[in-house]
């Protein structure tokens, strides 16, 4: 049987949230930052501001995380959207490359999703990108969701150009919790029946996908 870890054993028919107290009406405002780890702040920088179009707006230079007192000497630096959100990178020379992922899913999942206004302006992006010797992979259809392209940045981080094709992509509420509740429910049964977690859920993603393609054979 599939060894599945993190997943906590509750009671059957009880919703994950249910003996929690419910949030106080706290959701962040927009992205502030997200931050990654860079060999060469040089080489990021010319990425995101010639050939991500974005401005270099602060920079910190120190030698001890404010966090954590770690000590470590760095250059931490921020690139700004169009929203005003940002990416930010450190370079900590002396840190040994990071550690070969155990399963490409890491390589693949892990990315960052930039927002483009339609999908000329994604097919501009995919030019652009290509011209300037990246590779470029799409674009891909999303289910009718979302258009995307990938690629990856100096730093190894790989990173998605995307524009919505359906205008309430992100306000499928009701959906999105049933389709969890789903497959947590395809997991316990498993578990409970001490079938093949990850075959279990091949099933579920091939009945899923059958589905899709009856209520929408045009995409």
């Amino acid at each position: 049987m599939a060894d599945i870890t993190g997943v906590l054993p509750k009671p059957p028919g009880k919703s994950l949230s249910m003996s929690r107290p419910p949030n106080p009406g706290l959701t962040p405002m927009m992205l502030n930052h997200a931050a990654w780890v860079t060999p060469d702040a040089a080489a990021t920088a010319e990425f995101y501001t010639r050939i991500m179009g974005m401005d270099l707006v602060s920079t910190v230079i120190e030698d001890t995380s404010p966090s954590t007192g770690l000590k470590i000497p760095y250059f931490h630096l921020f690139f700004r959207m169009a929203d005003g959100s940002t990416l930010a990178f450190f370079e900590a020379p002396g840190v040994p490359p990071p550690s070969k992922s155990s399963h490409i899913a890491y390589d693949v999942f892990t990315h960052v999703a930039l927002q483009a206004s339609d999908r000329d302006e994604v097919m501009r992006w995919y030019d652009w990108l290509k011209s300037n010797g990246l590779e470029v992979q799409g674009p891909t259809d999303h289910k009718g969701l979302i258009l995307s392209i990938y690629f990856t940045d100096p730093a190894g981080l790989r990173m998605e150009i995307t524009t919505p094709l359906d205008k309430d992509w992100n306000r499928h509420d009701a959906k999105a919790r049933a389709d969890l509740d789903l497959w947590v429910q395809t997991k316990e049964r498993a578990l409970e029946e001490r079938r093949d977690v990850v075959e279990a859920l091949t099933d579920l993603c091939v009945e899923v996908r059958k589905r899709y393609e009856r209520d929408y054979p045009d995409r």
